[in-house]
């Protein structure tokens, strides 16, 4: 108990340790493949998701500062970064341990057949970019398929 005690104080004070607490990810409402991209975030993170129907999601996507042309069907928060649509795990991943100036959050936009939580049988992949969005502007941070 004492140490779980510590590392929930960890977790207060570190930012970079507040990657530690719940995923807050608000969706279109009913939106079936935000749950499969979900799952694999909580598979490959280890921690909860916190499934939010939100049907005035353009407004939280705003105060996010996601831009509009990068819209998708759902927005995660993670340590302090938005991720918005289907971003793969290994991107968050990679976005949140560097932290990279003047980005706060990553968009894969649409719902590009092939990303994480569109993968179908029969269906095949088409090639997307991830785009690092925040005060720095946009840039492609990762390039995937084709």
């Amino acid at each position: 108990m004492l140490k779980k005690a510590g590392l929930m104080a960890i977790t207060v004070l570190s930012p970079t340790m507040a990657s530690a607490a719940d995923i807050a990810m608000h969706r279109d409402p009913g939106c079936g493949c935000c749950e499969k991209w979900a799952a694999q975030v909580r598979q490959q993170f280890g921690r909860k998701v916190q499934i939010i129907d939100d049907a005035r999601r353009d407004v939280f996507q705003r105060k996010m500062g996601v831009p509009a042309d990068l819209a998708s069907c759902h927005t995660a928060i993670i340590g302090g970064m938005a991720f918005e649509g289907h971003v793969p795990i290994a991107d968050m991943k990679r976005a949140l341990a560097t932290h990279p100036k003047g980005v706060t959050g990553l968009a894969v936009a649409g719902m590009p057949m092939g990303s994480p939580g569109m993968k179908m049988p029969g269906m095949k992949a088409q090639p997307y970019d991830v785009v690092a969005f925040g005060p720095g502007g946009k840039r492609v941070f990762a390039r995937h398929g084709g």
